[in-house]
């Protein structure tokens, strides 16, 4: 060939070509929801007749006891991976006494769903004390040097640890420490394990961050929190200090890492994921569900299509197991 010949043409590339059509694209995806990926998020109140719906949330309710075990079989139907227990107790105190009362809302939920169901479905459970304190804050209350309440660390994974006795007392397979505090999944699985429960899985929210998406939460479990928990969850501004959290939790033992908010963070999931040798987590919180309903229902998107989107960016970060009020709605579609 000449020096003035034309060269001859090269390939086309068309990423296009792997588009065209709903079965190529199936077939090409990289990023794949099964219903085994979801855990189901549900409140069980105490002193109700009937589930009480949650303003906040359409479609979310408070349980009785019975509909409580109606939901769980419902998810071993729909073959979804597990169920999160929010308690939500008729009366609170300084110490949050409810969370481990054997009789206490909570654990007579954890116990009715793990007899129910228990060897069909993992029954998950939050082990912290916002629900059960009258103050509505993660942890017992101390008086600093100042004169400002504080939440005590120290005391309060005294108080996680008679907690875990309790949830793994009742049958629990996963205990979920959601209060942010300083060497509480160290101190829960020492707990647990000179206690015999060894085979207890502690599910760390390593990184749990402030968020003004937690506000129908409150409504749905009651809180009586006044202010916020800045203290002591993450600051939504840092990054590496998230990923620190997490280094921390592995090394004291967590079996399950979990991020939350999730749609917010998802370069924290990725992150996460990137250094964990353990299955991470992600939790969808109810602001973000509520935000989704609310558009869905105002007409200005589509619902159906908003919400499997919304668990694919979370999966694709990397999050092996997504907790979502949308569980069960996903899992008949898929």
């Amino acid at each position: 060939m000449s020096p003035t010949s034309p060269r001859p043409p090269g390939p086309v590339v068309r990423p296009r070509r792997l588009r065209g059509s709903a079965p190529l694209r199936r077939l090409v995806a990289q990023t794949r929801l099964h219903p085994a990926d979801l855990v189901l998020p549900v409140f069980v109140r105490e002193g109700v007749d009937a589930p009480v719906e949650i303003s906040s949330m359409p479609g979310v309710v408070q349980h009785t006891l019975d509909s409580l075990v109606d939901e769980a079989r419902a998810c071993v139907a729909a073959g979804i991976g597990g169920i999160m227990l929010f308690g939500v107790p008729q009366e609170k105190d300084a110490r949050g006494s409810g969370a481990d009362d054997p009789h206490g809302i909570l654990n007579l939920g954890i116990r009715a769903v793990v007899d129910a169901v228990g060897d069909q479905l993992v029954v998950m459970t939050d082990l912290c004390l916002d629900e059960f304190t009258d103050h509505g804050h993660c942890g017992v209350l101390a008086t600093d040097a100042a004169g400002r309440s504080v939440v005590d660390n120290d005391a309060t994974l005294e108080r996680y640890a008679d907690v875990a006795l309790a949830q793994a007392g009742a049958g629990g397979h996963v205990l979920g420490l959601s209060g942010m505090m300083d060497g509480q999944v160290a101190h829960v699985r020492a707990t647990l394990d000179a206690a015999g429960y060894t085979d207890v899985l502690v599910l760390a929210y390593a990184a749990k961050y402030t968020s003004a998406l937690y506000g129908p939460f409150r409504e749905a479990v009651q809180s009586s929190l006044s202010g916020n928990r800045a203290t002591y969850q993450q600051d939504p501004a840092n990054a590496v200090e998230a990923v620190r959290e997490v280094e921390l939790d592995l090394a004291e033992g967590a079996d399950i890492v979990m991020v939350k908010p999730a749609q917010p963070h998802l370069d924290i999931i990725a992150a996460t994921a990137e250094v964990s040798s353990v299955p991470v987590a992600a939790y969808q919180i109810s602001g973000e569900f509520a935000q989704i309903v609310a558009a869905a229902e105002r007409g200005w998107i589509d619902r159906d299509a908003a919400v499997m989107e919304s668990l694919l960016h979370i999966k694709r970060a990397g999050a092996q197991m997504i907790l979502t009020y949308f569980a069960l709605e996903v899992a008949t579609r898929l």
